[in-house]
């Protein structure tokens, strides 16, 4: 089975303080039920009060990152048997938390 990512970035959220804890219960909802079918692998949101830094291939540490690139929001990883079962569980994201969502497929890895 592939690994799939469903994402969207902060900005992509567009929901008033007040509906943020509806939206909250109904994406936890669509997590137990991704954990009850067994298709569950991890998910989270990126906090953004920590700055990421920049790690390289000597060791050193620097506070920043590569340039263009962005990760913020939300993701859940599911692992699934078709790329139409994750548009499906993708859907399901994007109705509970009132946004679009990204899809990705992970590249397929023995080890993982």
């Amino acid at each position: 089975m592939t690994k799939y990512l469903i994402s969207f970035p902060s900005e992509a959220m567009m929901v008033t303080p007040e509906e943020l804890p509806a939206v909250g219960d109904a994406a936890r909802a669509v997590i137990v039920e991704a954990k009850a079918a067994g298709v569950y692998v991890f998910a989270g949101g990126i906090h953004e009060g920590v700055d990421p830094v920049l790690v390289s291939a000597d060791g050193a540490v620097a506070a920043e990152i590569y340039p263009g690139s962005r990760l913020d929001g939300g993701f859940t990883v599911l692992e699934l048997p078709t790329r139409e079962d994750a548009v499906e569980w993708a859907r399901k994201i994007a109705v509970a938390c009132r946004c679009a969502q990204e899809l990705r497929a992970f590249m397929y890895d023995p080890l993982s």
